[in-house]
């Protein structure tokens, strides 16, 4: 409601310091002893049994004899391996990996030669193994062995027996060092210049062993045996320490202990030049205004002087990050201060906070068209397109997907028979894993994709609609099992907030195994469907926590979401009313234990980690809303605010919808998927808090969290990969994690988060970001002859893609968005008005539209990125505006003709060109947009950049692995000046090493660049 106050304008001059601040925490355990789960395979605490109590459920099985547990005065319960006992881990547990590390405490009862503390390898030609007393030697052993040759080895003293020793095992890639640690303490070092792990583990034939050879002649091992834990990271001395430090202490680990950044990375001077920052002469100051309440939203980038005529961007300020918004509660004037990377400059903003109304928010103009109303074509040069090459590779192998894969778990959790010939799927769907049915949700959402962009080939598109309907049949058919009687008057629940525990189980647990499942569906309240029962849900109300153990839980409203998503799409894109009816009844089933909640226990449940990531579902519970005007799903959907992030506190005192930046620090793509929701809310309620919210993380993501693929997150500070670094604007300090960075289904929600808020706001900056996302990370996450892609995409020198679930048997999150991403990829090149009266072209790749209300089919041809130039023609005619986009990296010679003639028209970068006429059939247009070389640097470390030819990311091609950034050296004036190579083939040349684009790039690489301008 509108109010006129009088205006009391106070005179204020503050002046902001950059200082540490707290980072955001999420409670729920992410980071052991200060290092992110990320990292993490396997962790075996033999407390009683071998099972792994990372995310990955890698279970360790005992061979030979039976388990044995002792009490331990130290850690309680430990495993005990005598009489040629031994552990086999899955084979698949060292898949992909690079570099490696084992820790674990031992307890040796004997020491005799050659007993075997593991040995992991393909072969016992070729293997990585740890001896307590070698043979040769009489002393540690750590052996890195390939073809019967050792290319690594570390000795040093035997730990003494009868005595707790702590050991770790550290194989670094990157500087093919081997370091063995006793203690927490450096023990031994050996450099080696082969370490090549991937030649060593083969998926096919590894053999993993604790406590024995894979030589049947050694002696198995004699000892006590607790946390077990293998990495994927080379884990630093000071990471090392603190696990032995932690479990001194305590006999415990230290779970969410916030550890300080991992000092890997090289550290700059700080005058070292950093780019065209080294030629600045002076920074423009800036005003802006906002109105009480609303932190103002300050530019990034401010306009420079340069000593040089170098034809420099503009210059990237470094702005303090406020927690709150108490520097505008009032009307008034205050100044900022900020900074400029590798400068003395401290530009300023002057601030106008004025006692009005916001600004209005927009209304949604456009709307997308359906995926058959777009196909995809062969390029200019008769070629197909990276589009179209891994929509094939993703569409032809789920066409050979078994539907009964995906619904095994579902039967399993329902006490259903298997057909004949059932498989279930592995990674994150199987038995024990508490996130199974996520993958259903990806593949019925991919299957109805699939369905609607295949009308180009009939029998490919009459195999997704059979693979639809047999899937809603199905879910159909279980759903209706919920809460109704097994038989005629038997016992039953059929209100989802009386759901009782399991039977003969004294309290609800999360309990999969085949042995302690529970499956009594009657009980689960009417309209349940997921892939496991009801605990999940119901623990978390009551406060559990993320993780493996049985009173633990892994995102039970995240999986729901993928599940009720799938069926809405199945609904919408083939009008299958059972999958309809069955999202109606779980939502309903939501409603009820939901709306009976106090908001401080939903306030909890969002903001902890991962147990409380629950996707979009509000986005879905929205759209439902939308589809059956049935106005409990939307207030169900806005139960899922997640009040913290979205207000700052119950009083919605600031928060995102106040432009406060409340999310800093926290797991990435827990949260983007809520912000989209947030959209969908606005879409629905028209509450204007939800489109502030949204935009606002938008633009902060953007600008402060993105490295040059598009990608979020990958924290070093806090210690997790997955997660927003702790500070704004701190990728460099903070960033970089040695775990990995950009998560690749975080990439695929801030498309939809762009694409979405395009809809409001035809921002081209939206479109840019979507074109450098699409091509820099999504189409660069697929492997070269499979659809099988990218979990992290790692961008620190020298790394390496890892690809997995080729054959769609397994899923993580990312091969779940993967699904959906390339079944769907023509679905932004053109949105159309509201009223039909404008046509947007977002993309340049090869495709037609067949505009049907229109009556007007338009072909874009075109070889780009390979040809910096598109041609259109309209078939068809009538009256409308076409907007074409040009593209901000487009910054010269852009000419546009119409029908063969060149137009005199003033063409601006970073804009939509609008060409509004009476278009006749057979009318062309041509747009030249020529490419140019540029850099894109880390905001705070400027001379570490990415090289960039128009919109593609150029990769250097490394042949070995690398601690350091490559250095290269380009013409201050001219980028392009000292770069050799074949524009048209993407392929170039700097000081004779090749750099590609990174979406073709599947070696080894390195993205970011130490840059020096001359």
């Amino acid at each position: 409601m509108k109010s006129s106050l009088t205006r009391h304008i106070l005179s204020l001059t503050l002046i902001f310091l950059f200082s540490k601040s707290t980072t955001y925490a999420q409670s729920g355990d992410q980071i052991l002893d200060g290092i992110g789960e990320t990292g993490l395979i396997a962790r075996y605490i033999f407390d009683g049994n071998a099972k792994d109590w990372s995310r990955n459920n890698l279970h360790a099985t005992l061979q030979d004899n039976t388990e044995t547990y002792v009490t331990d005065e130290r850690f309680k319960n430990v495993l005990s391996l005598a009489n040629e006992n031994y552990l086999t881990l899955p084979k698949e547990t060292l898949n992909g990996i690079e570099s490696l590390t084992i820790t674990t405490w031992i307890y040796l009862n004997a020491i005799e030669n050659n007993q075997y503390l593991f040995d992991f390898g393909s072969t016992d030609d070729s293997h990585f193994f740890a001896t307590p007393k070698a043979k040769k030697t009489g002393e540690f052993g750590a052996t890195l062995v390939k073809n019967a040759v050792s290319i690594a080895e570390t000795t040093t003293s035997s730990p003494e027996v009868k005595k707790w020793i702590h050991i770790a095992i550290v194989i670094d890639f990157p500087s093919q060092s081997f370091n063995t640690y006793l203690d927490g303490e450096l023990a031994a070092t050996a450099q080696a210049s082969n370490l090549d792990l991937s030649t060593i583990f083969n998926s096919d034939s590894n053999q993993l062993f604790i406590g024995k050879s894979l030589s049947a002649e050694e002696t198995s091992l004699d000892a006590l045996l607790h946390d077990f834990r293998i990495y994927r990271i080379p884990l630093r001395k000071n990471q090392v320490a603190r696990i032995y430090q932690n479990a001194s202490k305590t006999g415990e680990s230290v779970v969410n202990e916030r550890a300080e950044p991992e000092d890997n990375l090289p550290v700059f001077e700080d005058n070292v030049p950093q780019l065209y920052n080294h030629y600045l002469t002076a920074v423009s100051d800036v005003t802006v205004e906002t109105v009480v309440g609303q932190l103002p939203r300050l530019p990034r980038f401010v306009e420079g002087s340069y000593k040089l005529p170098v034809g420099a961007p503009q210059v990237r300020v470094l702005w303090p990050a406020p927690e709150d918004n108490s520097s505008v509660l009032k009307p008034g004037t205050y100044t900022i201060t900020g900074r400029v990377s590798g400068t003395d400059f401290k530009p300023t903003a002057t601030v106008i906070v004025k006692d009005t109304d916001a600004n209005d928010t927009p209304n949604r103009t456009l709307e997308p068209f359906q995926l058959n109303e777009v196909s995809l074509d062969a390029n200019a040069l008769g070629k197909d397109s990276k589009f179209i090459e891994n929509r094939d590779k993703f569409i032809n192998t789920l066409a050979e997907t078994n539907p009964d894969s995906f619904l095994y778990m579902f039967r399993n959790a329902f006490g259903q028979k298997q057909p004949q010939g059932a498989e279930p799927l592995g990674v994150w769907d199987t038995q024990e894993t508490k996130l199974r049915g996520h993958a259903t949700g990806h593949y019925l959402t991919a299957i109805a994709q699939a369905y609607g962009s295949t009308t180009y080939d009939k029998k490919l598109h009459q195999e997704f609609e059979d693979k639809m309907n047999y899937m809603v049949n199905i879910l159909y058919d279980l759903s209706q099992l919920s809460g109704k009687p097994e038989s005629t008057d038997g016992p039953f629940v059929s209100d989802p907030a009386a759901v009782p525990t399991g039977p003969g189980k004294p309290s609800y647990n999360s309990d999969l195994s085949e042995t302690g499942i529970r499956t009594d569906y009657w009980n689960w309240g009417t309209g349940y469907i997921s892939a496991y029962p009801p605990d999940q849900f119901i623990m978390l109300e009551n406060g559990a926590k993320y993780g493996g153990q049985e009173d633990r839980v892994w995102a039970p409203y995240y999986t729901l979401h993928k599940i009720l998503a799938g069926l809405i799409d199945v609904y919408e894109v083939g009008g299958n009313e059972k999958a309809l009816e069955v999202a109606e009844g779980m939502a309903e089933w939501v409603h009820t234990r939901l709306s009976k909640l106090p908001a401080e226990t939903l306030i909890t449940m969002w903001n902890t980690y991962i147990a409380g990531e629950f996707g979009g579902i509000n986005e879905s519970l929205a759209h439902l809303y939308r589809i059956t005007g049935k106005p409990d799903y939307l207030k169900t959907a806005q139960l899922f605010d997640n009040i913290k992030v979205f207000y700052g506190d119950a009083e919605h005192s600031h928060g995102l919808a106040k432009n406060v930046d409340t999310y800093r620090g926290l797991h990435a793509n827990q949260h983007i998927p809520q912000i989209m929701g947030a959209l969908e809310l606005y879409r629905n309620s028209e509450s204007p808090e939800y489109y502030n919210i949204a935009d606002n993380f938008w633009y902060k993501t953007k600008n402060d969290y993105m490295y040059s693929i598009g990608g979020v997150a990958g924290a070093r500070n806090p210690a997790n990969a997955e997660c927003f670094v702790a500070q704004p604007a701190t990728l460099y300090e903070n960033g970089l994690s040695a775990g990995g960075q950009n998560e690749t289904c975080g990439t695929y929600n801030m498309l939809k988060l762009t694409r979405g808020l395009f809809f409001y706001n035809q921002q081209p900056e939206l479109m840019d970001y979507y074109e450098r996302a699409m091509y820099n990370q999504i189409l660069a996450s697929v492997a070269e002859d499979s659809p099988a892609n990218t979990y992290h995409i790692p961008l620190r020198p020298g790394s390496k893609k890892q690809f997995s679930n080729a054959d769609m048997s397994g899923f993580t999150c990312c091969n779940g968005t993967a699904l959906e991403s390339s079944t769907k990829l023509q679905n932004s090149i053109y949105f159309k008005s509201i009223d039909n009266k404008a046509l947007f072209v977002n993309l340049f790749v090869p495709s037609t539209l067949n505009w049907t209300e229109k009556n007007v089919t338009i072909k874009q041809e075109t070889a780009f990125p390979h040809k910096d130039h598109s041609k259109f023609t309209i078939e068809g005619k009538g009256k409308f505006s076409l907007n074409i986009r040009i593209p901000g990296w487009a910054k010269t010679g852009v000419e546009l003709k119409l029908n063969g003639k060149t137009q005199n028209i003033s063409i601006v970068p970073g804009t939509y060109l609008n060409v509004d006429r009476k278009w006749k059939n057979g009318d062309t247009i041509e747009l030249k947009m020529p490419f140019r070389f540029h850099l894109d640097p880390i905001m705070d470390q400027e001379n570490i950049a990415s090289l960039f030819y128009g919109p593609v990311l150029l990769a250097a091609q490394e042949s070995e692995p690398r601690t350091d950034f490559r250095k290269i050296t380009l013409d201050a004036s001219d980028l392009g000046k000292t770069i050799t190579g074949n524009p048209e083939e993407l392929e170039f040349k700097i000081d004779g090493t090749v750099f590609k684009p990174f979406y073709e790039t599947y070696d080894r690489h390195s993205v970011y660049l130490d840059v020096t301008l001359k």
